[in-house]
């Protein structure tokens, strides 16, 4: 399954001018950092629960599982795996960070 994006039909991506297309990136763009946000307050939560229980900082468990989906989703819409899993990896550490320095 490849990306489908039913707002913007290919023919209407290609008929697009470049400033266009650039402000359709920058939107993305946008919602990338407002998901990565997200994702971190939520992360960071976690390391709150985390800390309250006396948990470890590190599931080597759970890693893989984010991992393993993240590659799926990859592979579903058809971007390469290993730029997928490498975004996610920084992400994963960036918050394994966090949580040793909130500790």
């Amino acid at each position: 399954m490849s990306y489908d994006d039913t707002s913007q039909e290919p023919e209407e991506l290609e008929a697009m001018s470049l400033d266009e297309l650039r402000g359709e990136i920058a939107d993305i763009d946008r919602e990338l950092v407002e998901l990565i946000a997200r994702r971190t307050y939520v992360a960071d939560t976690i390391a709150d629960v985390k800390a309250r229980r006396d948990l470890p900082t590190t599931d080597e468990t759970q890693e893989q599982a984010v991992m393993d989906r993240a590659g799926e989703n990859a592979e579903r819409f058809e971007v390469d795996s290993n730029l997928v899993k490498a975004i996610f990896r920084l992400l994963i550490e960036l918050n394994k960070v966090e949580q040793r320095e909130s500790r």
